[in-house]
């Protein structure tokens, strides 16, 4: 089959981690292109990867390439803007996160989405991988009976250094501190198993950090199916640690790791009295890591057969929503619904359920 034409949106730290993720499927996908607004970053990041079109704006590059896939790999206050340029070239978007900065910029990208052929598909790469994997497949299956205790950390450290990159730690151009940009993909883990929500109450000080977002976050959080889930997000903590715990009648897993996980770093704990003799984890099969290879393998398995990708749609809106939640139940200091989310809302506009500047 012809393969794929891939382009790469900004060439920071993290385009790398898509670039490896692009050339392990070299009989799919090429990389035909890169653009940057930085000349020097762009022409060293193009020569490592021996990417031949290189560009100084995506305008130009999406005017001078047919490409199938772009990767937004940018500071997350452009990605609703870069995203709809790319729908409406006809490309799929494949974003870091977070997707964007609002919920409100995400309905339009989605409304884009709506009259192009191609996706807008959010990076949460924790879904992916064998153990994530039988995880849902486990929890669609209640083969540990009903959910009904979860616990969410994102206990990770950024010092002051850190925030020195202009676009960090701002509402404006990140969007928010540590729950937007930290804690969120094991908040769209704990969506993805766990389903959709129905209400939040939270608190999400500054502490430490000379910025204008949360350091920290604490939240309580119900879940549709009766779940109740705890979620921290930090950079204060020195010993890091990304932790999800789900408590089931049956049973218990849990999952320890920092930026990604595989099968050792599971745990299944089975209740007193669960049938030890058809024990529900751990998989069987090869042990595929967590990471961008492995969700950009079921991202172009999508698109080779005519299907809609994961991480996209009402799934990826519901990470989106919990983030939401969280802020605004902490500025307001009320619980929050997730009806309540509607466009008459400051925070669907907004994550500080600010006016814009």
């Amino acid at each position: 089959m012809e393969r794929l034409r891939a382009a790469i949106v900004g060439t920071g730290g993290i385009a790398g981690a898509h670039a490896r993720a692009l050339r392990a499927y070299p009989d799919q996908v090429d990389i035909v292109a890169a653009t940057d607004v930085d000349a020097g970053r762009l022409e060293k990041f193009c020569g490592e990867w021996s990417i031949d079109g290189r560009y100084a704006s995506l305008a130009e590059m999406l005017a001078s390439e047919r490409l199938d896939l772009v990767h937004l790999c940018t500071p997350p206050g452009v990605h609703a803007a870069d995203a709809i340029s790319v729908l409406e070239a006809g490309a799929t978007v494949v974003c870091e996160k977070p997707p964007c900065l609002s919920l409100a910029e995400f309905d339009r990208i989605a409304e884009v989405e709506q009259r192009s052929p191609g996706h807008f598909v959010g990076i949460f790469q924790h879904r992916f991988g064998t153990a994530a994997k039988a995880a849902k497949q486990i929890v669609d299956e209640q083969r540990m009976g009903r959910p009904m205790v979860a616990v969410c950390h994102t206990l990770w450290y950024r010092d002051d250094a850190y925030y020195e990159v202009e676009w960090r730690g701002r509402w404006d151009t990140e969007g928010g501190g540590p729950t937007m940009g930290h804690g969120i993909h094991q908040i769209d883990l704990l969506g993805h198993l766990l389903g959709d929500w129905e209400e939040i109450s939270a608190h999400a000080p500054r502490l430490a950090r000379d910025v204008e977002t949360e350091d920290i976050s604490v939240a309580y959080m119900t879940f549709a199916n009766g779940a109740v889930s705890t979620i921290v997000n930090s950079v204060l903590s020195p010993r890091q640690e990304s932790y999800l715990r789900f408590d089931f009648a049956l049973g218990t897993l849990e999952v320890t790791h920092l930026y990604g996980h595989r099968l050792n770093s599971w745990r299944y704990t089975p209740a007193p009295g669960a049938d030890e003799k058809q024990p529900p984890w751990p998989p069987q099969g090869a042990d595929v890591p967590s990471s961008h290879q492995a969700q950009l393998g079921e991202v172009l398995a999508s698109i080779r057969a005519g299907e809609r990708p994961p991480t996209t749609g009402a799934g990826l809106r519901r990470t989106l929503e919990i983030v939401t939640g969280i802020y605004a139940s902490a500025f307001t200091g009320q619980r929050v619904r997730r009806a309540d989310l509607t466009a008459a809302n400051a925070f669907y506009h907004h994550l500080n359920g600010s006016a814009p500047a």
